[in-house]
C-alpha cells in the first residue's frame, strides 16, 4: 500500500456506499458499481488568505489536425503568476470536468491553496474539451451531447492529439502568457480516456511533456491502448514521471478490465525504473477517488521542480 493510499483509507471509516454512474462514453457497457465515496481534504477547499485565480474561456473551431471540429478551452492563471518569470504548464483533457469546482477534481480551488503554501510552482492551467463535429457548441460545456470526437483524439496511440496542443492550443495561450520552455515543468493529466490521452502525449513527445497524472486511465482495447505495458517494457525509456490511479470497482467490458489494464501499466513502468506512483483504492469508473487525493498526486508530481530563472 503506497503513502498516499493509506493516509486515504484512514479517513473513509465514515464513507457512505452509493452508486455510481461509469462515465458517459463506457456508460453502455456495463452497469454502474456500487462503491465507497471518498472524502475531500482541507485542500479541496476553499481556504482564507489563499489568493484566487482566474478562469478565461476561449473556444477553437480552426484545428487543420482535427478538421470540422469546435471545442471550448479554458485557461486558470494564478494570481501570483508574473510576465517576468515564466510559469509552469499543466494541461487536462475534459477540461470542464477538472474545472468545476463542485464537482469531483476543484483544480482551480486545489492550486490556488498549493501554490498560496509553495507546494505547487506557479502554474498556468490549461482545460481542454474533446471536439464536437457539429457548426455550434452546446450551451453549456459537459457530457450531454457527448463530443463525437472524444475517444477519436484520446484513444488513439498517435501523436496526433500532441502536435493539436503543441501546433494549436498552447500557441494561443502563449499569445498571452509566458510559459517556460522547460519540459519538466510541463505535466498533463486526464480521466478514463482523457487518462491514457495524457499518457500518449508525454510517450510520443517526452521533449515536451515529463509529467503525467492518469485517473482511471483506460489502458484497455478500445483503439490499442493495451499494447501499452509491452511498449514500455520494450522501447526506450522516456524521462517521464507518472502517477496513475484506479479502483477495484473500475470497468470490466469488451475492451478489457481497467483495474488489470492499469496494474499492467505500473507493472511495466516499474519494471523499466520509471518514476511512477500507482494509488490503487475501491472507487468505479468516475473521479471521484482521484479527485479526494488530487492534493497529494500534484505534491509527488511536481516534487522538487523549481522554475529555472
Amino acid at each position: 500500500m503506497g503513502r498516499f493510499q493509506a493516509r486515504l483509507f484512514s479517513g473513509t471509516l465514515g464513507c457512505l456506499l452509493v452508486v455510481a454512474p461509469p462515465l458517459p462514453d463506457l456508460a453502455r457497457s456495463q452497469a454502474p458499481a456500487i462503491e465507497l465515496r471518498y472524502p475531500y481534504g482541507p485542500d479541496s477547499f476553499r481556504q482564507e488568505g489563499a489568493p484566487q485565480g482566474t478562469v478565461t474561456t476561449h473556444i477553437w473551431n480552426e484545428s487543420k489536425i482535427f478538421p470540422g471540429t469546435i471545442r471550448r478551452y479554458y485557461v486558470y492563471v494564478p494570481q501570483q503568476y508574473d510576465a517576468a518569470r515564466p510559469a509552469a504548464l499543466m494541461v487536462f483533457q475534459d477540461g470542464h470536468a477538472y474545472l468545476d469546482e463542485h464537482g469531483d477534481f476543484r483544480v482551480p480551488i486545489v492550486f490556488d491553496n498549493l501554490i498560496h503554501k509553495g507546494e505547487l510552482p506557479v502554474t498556468i492551467g490549461v482545460f481542454v474539451d474533446p471536439g464536437h463535429k457539429q457548426a455550434e457548441l452546446p450551451p453549456e460545456p459537459g457530457w450531454r451531447p457527448e463530443p463525437a470526437n472524444r475517444s477519436f483524439e484520446y484513444d488513439t496511440l498517435s501523436g496526433d492529439y500532441a502536435d493539436f496542443l503543441l501546433t494549436e492550443v498552447l500557441p494561443e495561450v502563449r499569445k498571452e502568457y509566458e510559459i517556460t520552455d522547460d519540459p519538466d515543468g510541463h505535466a498533463i493529466g486526464g480521466i478514463s480516456s482523457g487518462g491514457i490521452c495524457a499518457f500518449t502525449v508525454a510517450w510520443q513527445r517526452p521533449d515536451q511533456f515529463r509529467k503525467v497524472l492518469s485517473h482511471v486511465g483506460s489502458f484497455t482495447n478500445i483503439r490499442g491502448g493495451d499494447a501499452y505495458p509491452g511498449m514500455i517494457r520494450n522501447q526506450d525509456k522516456r524521462p517521464s514521471r507518472a502517477f496513475l490511479q484506479d479502483g477495484e470497482n473500475d470497468l470490466d467490458n469488451r475492451h478489457g478490465n481497467w483495474p488489470l489494464g492499469n496494474q499492467q501499466m505500473f507493472a511495466a513502468l516499474k519494471f523499466r525504473d520509471y518514476d511512477v506512483q500507482f494509488v490503487y483504492g475501491q472507487g468505479a469508473h468516475n473521479g471521484n477517488h482521484g479527485g479526494a487525493i488530487l492534493p497529494d498526486s500534484l505534491r509527488w508530481l511536481w516534487r522538487g521542480y523549481a522554475i529555472p530563472d
